[in-house]
């Protein structure tokens, strides 16, 4: 029992050390093999809408494809269904129990519990073992400790996404911006990786609100948003900066490639109207600054000389993309369509 207490108290510290969600799931699968010497495997799968995905993996047959479960469908399935703990001792006699022949590995006995907060069941976390009746009282009991503990993880994860999200738009807010774009400069540094930044605004917007109403407005922001994010790669991290304006951070990226994803989103923007509610489209422009880290400026100096780009973009008829070279400002027109 005081060895138990010792893991425990590694697991919480190491919880509190852990900044992402991945992380503190992964954690929890790998100190429940530590807690369940019997168990050869856990998991923990995370609901989503109908189904059960991985959240993470532990022990044997991790380098096997994930079979995918369904709400009721075999035991994972039932006690996400039902919000109750399963524990199987023999999983050939359950009827509930479907072994898949992806698998890769056998499961003879298991424990599985839901993951459970607010009232709702977030996910499931199972123990599984080769053998028969090979978990205890004890076993059942450090399970469903353990998937507490995934549950505070994925409460405390999505607190700090809001945190750091625009409820309007679920691009990043402003207070993102800064300490992501250093995290992402000193890894380029790191790495002698470009780094490139777009700042875009929405041309007009006061008129469009003001002809529409601030509920269209907010409806246009949110579809911008989404098309921004469907325009460019998943390591791309786009922020909404204030208002109509965003930012996109472009890691990896030289200045020729980003002037082309700019001009690109700039081509579709103008090409197509933003629907926005019940089918209703409205007409945008966006005028876009372009700036590449030089590898020695600060943040908040490439941040201002893509607000610098964009603004001339703007004052030259907007719906353009404009660039910044240089730590003397040199502007260039790199694209107008208007």
């Amino acid at each position: 029992m005081h060895e138990s207490l010792d893991v425990l108290t590694t697991l919480t510290q190491d919880m509190l050390d852990a900044h992402d969600c991945q992380t503190r799931l992964q954690l929890v699968t790998d100190f429940a093999l530590r807690l369940a010497p019997a168990a050869n495997h856990a998991s923990v799968r995370l609901s989503r809408g109908d189904c059960l995905q991985v959240g993470a993996r532990s022990g044997v047959g991790i380098d096997c494809p994930a079979r995918g479960f369904k709400k009721g469908e075999g035991i994972l399935g039932w006690v996400a269904e039902h919000g109750r703990g399963v524990r199987v001792a023999d999983s050939l006699r359950d009827p509930r129990f479907k072994p898949s022949a992806d698998r890769g590995f056998a499961v003879g006995s298991l424990v599985s519990v839901p993951i459970r907060a607010r009232g709702s069941t977030l996910g499931v976390l199972s123990l599984s073992a080769a053998e028969c009746n090979a978990f205890t009282d004890e076993d059942e009991a450090l399970a469903k400790l353990l998937a507490q503990t995934a549950a505070q993880a994925l409460v405390t994860s999505e607190l700090e996404r809001r945190a750091i999200t625009d409820a309007q738009t679920q691009a990043f807010n402003r207070g993102y911006l800064f300490p992501r774009l250093n995290q992402d400069m000193e890894r380029a540094r790191t790495r002698g990786a470009p780094l490139s930044l777009l700042l875009i605004d929405i041309d007009h917007f006061k008129r469009i609100n003001d002809r529409y109403g601030h509920p269209v407005g907010d409806q246009l922001l949110a579809a911008f948003a989404d098309v921004v994010r469907s325009s460019v790669r998943s390591t791309d991290v786009l922020v909404r900066r204030g208002g109509e304006e965003f930012v996109l951070i472009m890691p990896g990226t030289r200045e020729c490639f980003a002037l082309a994803v700019a001009e690109r989103l700039r081509a579709r923007v103008a090409a197509a109207p933003l629907v926005v509610q019940d089918g209703f489209a409205v007409d945008a422009t966006i005028s876009i600054g372009v700036a590449s880290w030089d590898g020695r400026e600060s943040a908040e100096a490439l941040d201002e000389r893509a607000d610098r780009a964009m603004y001339e973009a703007k004052q030259a008829g907007r719906n353009r993309v404009m660039r910044c070279t240089g730590l003397r400002h040199n502007l260039q027109l790199c694209g107008n369509l208007g």
